[in-house]
């Protein structure tokens, strides 16, 4: 099987470190990463805890797919309660830091209680060891990474760190790995702050560790789900050439690309900051922003960008450090940082987004709470004095002054590092915080997407493109095309969506190859790596129980079916342009019909025959 069935139980508070057995019925139960770190989290903790209290817990999770030959297979999760939402956080990342954990011999490591002072873990396959991080502390994503390597004189150890956004405190800030993957959203880097934890080091060389059931069988059907990616055309050909930045023009031309805080719904500057201008040669010195692809452990796709700025650009021209390249903008960054705040500065963009994986912090929420701000400045609620600077539609160098004092931690910077809710509150305006859950919306419109507005809605960790992703049928017609404008049928798609999901994310591969995969892809690799018995019809009842034990913490918290909403912009004020022009997010018409479909009451809790049915 292809479980470690270890585990490293880090207790910061006593500076220990204790390795214990995997809880295996909980793993045949919820599968691994996403799935079987909530559950422990739910055993563990008091879900009213707060969460950068010392009683919350951080657990790095990898999956039964994590570090093996399967496409994509270098997943790993980070799951704890969440400092934006008060829900429960699962923040997903790639590179090659999950499989090198899964190389040391661990499936999940629990961090618990709080550290006086700042340590880092260094794990070296069965050796774990709390060590003084005080030299650390204050530094960036980067130089930790580099300063650890040196004192260890390993290259290849794989570092996971929180930059100067996690020290301070940001409430969206990340965890970082191989310098621009990062488990970026619902604020886990500012938990693992509040516990002095600065990085984990991974060197594991344990191949012996874990194994397919059936090693023959296993590596068969791995073989014939990499024919299918690369036969796809979304897999194969458009997020290789151009990342997921090939959704930016897609997207406007749809009408449903959110502009300057919702406003609007199409921006005028979609092409100058696309994935097609990202291959275009600069004006100023004949090269492009993109230098190449680049791909996490086992990836067959190569989705990710690295991009190089232009040395003359006012953004760097005085800082030699981002003239080197390093991880380009993606979708949801380039939209949060430039369509969001009015913006189509590519280059300010890609700095950016280099400030948010230098220091730890995520850009969805950094540009769209900046977004908002820029409509408080222009309804003459936020005064150029508080800022220092004017906070104008479009002006790329505020964006780049606000990031800055974000990731330090200076000035307006600390407002806007707790988010478009508690921005938007504190100036009498909680209806311009685009947000749900408190947690901020990525790059679609639920005015031009009636799915994805059901989908942010619901999801269990606020407003969240990666819990469905009702994109595929809205916009892509995979796994069939549904009318983007329509509710009829998005309910039970949408659930359907949201089980397979959180068995991808349970599984330790990348929510991309579901543009290929459908669910007997993905069950045809798990039989084999496990053994036994691993129907699809197992694997989706997993995800739904899965999806109920997240949503049955988050209910245990204090969250109830009254915050399974929208913005009153998105449900009031109709989109102005476009296809979906004079529409409204029609979230009344799916939500009760949602209930029903998952089996909970008409208040949103699931019912005790759905609890009884899923075993929770």
């Amino acid at each position: 099987m292809t479980w470690t069935r270890k585990i490293l139980r880090v207790n910061l508070t006593a500076g220990t470190c204790q390795a214990e057995p995997l809880n295996l019925e909980w793993a045949r139960q919820y599968l691994g990463q996403r799935g079987l770190a909530t559950k422990y989290l739910v055993e563990e903790t008091d879900p009213k805890v707060l969460p950068l209290a010392e009683g919350n817990k951080l657990i790095f999770a990898t999956g039964p797919l994590t570090g093996t030959s399967a496409s994509t297979g270098g997943r790993y999760a980070v799951v704890t309660k969440g400092p934006l939402t008060g829900a429960i956080a699962c923040s997903n990342s790639g590179g090659y830091f999950g499989a090198e954990m899964k190389f040391a011999g661990y499936d999940m490591i629990i961090f618990e209680g709080r550290s006086e002072k700042p340590v880092y873990l260094l794990l070296e396959n069965d050796e774990a060891r709390l060590l003084d991080a005080a030299h650390l502390w204050g530094r960036t994503c980067w130089e930790t990474e580099e300063l650890i390597k040196h004192a260890h004189q390993d290259p290849q150890l794989r570092v996971a760190s929180i930059g100067r956004a996690g020290e301070n405190g940001v409430l969206f800030a990340g965890i970082v790995n191989d310098l621009h993957r990062a488990a970026g959203r619902s604020g886990v880097g500012a938990v693992m702050g509040s516990k002095n934890l600065k990085a984990v080091a991974i060197r594991g060389t344990r191949t012996d560790a874990y194994a397919p059931a059936d090693p023959e069988g296993f590596f068969k059907a791995v073989a014939a789900a990499k024919a299918v990616l690369a036969g796809n055309g979304v897999t194969g050909q458009g997020l290789p050439a151009y990342g997921t930045q090939v959704l930016m023009n897609v997207i406007n031309e749809v009408g449903a690309l959110p502009t300057r805080n919702h406003k609007e719904i199409q921006f005028e500057g979609a092409h100058a900051i696309s994935g097609e201008a990202m291959k275009q040669p600069r004006d100023s010195d004949g090269k492009p922003n993109l230098v190449t692809n680049n791909a996490c452990f086992g990836c067959t796709i190569a989705c990710g960008r690295i991009s190089k700025m232009d040395k003359g650009h006012f953004a760097v021209k005085d800082k030699p450090q981002y003239h080197g390249a390093s991880g380009g903008v993606e979708y949801e960054a380039a939209w949060a940082l430039g369509a969001a705040c009015g913006v189509s500065d590519l280059e300010a963009l890609t700095y950016a987004n280099f400030l948010c994986n230098e220091d730890g912090f995520d850009p969805i929420t950094l540009g769209t709470t900046i977004g908002a701000a820029m409509e408080l400045y222009e309804l003459g609620l936020i005064k150029k004095e508080e800022v220092g600077f004017g906070l104008e539609w479009g002006s790329a160098e505020a964006l780049v002054k606000l990031a800055e004092m974000t990731a330090q931690g200076v000035g307006f910077g600390k407002v806007i590092g707790l988010g478009s809710r508690v921005l938007c509150t504190s100036y009498g305006r909680p209806d311009l915080s685009m947000s749900v859950k408190g947690q901020e919306f990525p790059a679609y419109d639920g005015r031009g997407l009636q799915g994805m507005a059901l989908e942010y809605a619901t999801s269990n960790r606020g407003a969240c493109h990666v819990r469905g992703y009702m994109v595929s049928p809205e916009v892509l017609g995979i796994p069939l095309k549904m009318d983007p404008g329509a509710t009829e049928g998005k309910a039970p798609m949408l659930k359907a969506f949201q089980d397979l999901t959180a068995v991808v994310d349970s599984a330790g591969i990348c929510l991309f190859t579901t543009f290929a995969w459908g669910g007997p892809d993905i069950q045809s690799m798990i039989q084999p790596a496990l053994g036994g018995d691993w129907s699809l019809e197992r694997l989706m009842l997993l995800g739904e129980r899965v999806w109920n034990l997240e949503r049955a913490y988050n209910l245990a918290a204090g969250l109830t079916g009254k915050d399974d909403t929208l913005p009153p912009r998105l449900l009031n004020e109709p989109a102005k342009t476009g296809p979906m022009k004079g529409k409204v997010a029609e979230l009344g018409k799916m939500l009760p019909e949602y209930y029903q479909v998952r089996g909970w009451t008409p208040d949103g809790v699931p019912t005790p025959e759905t609890v009884a049915r899923l075993g929770l």
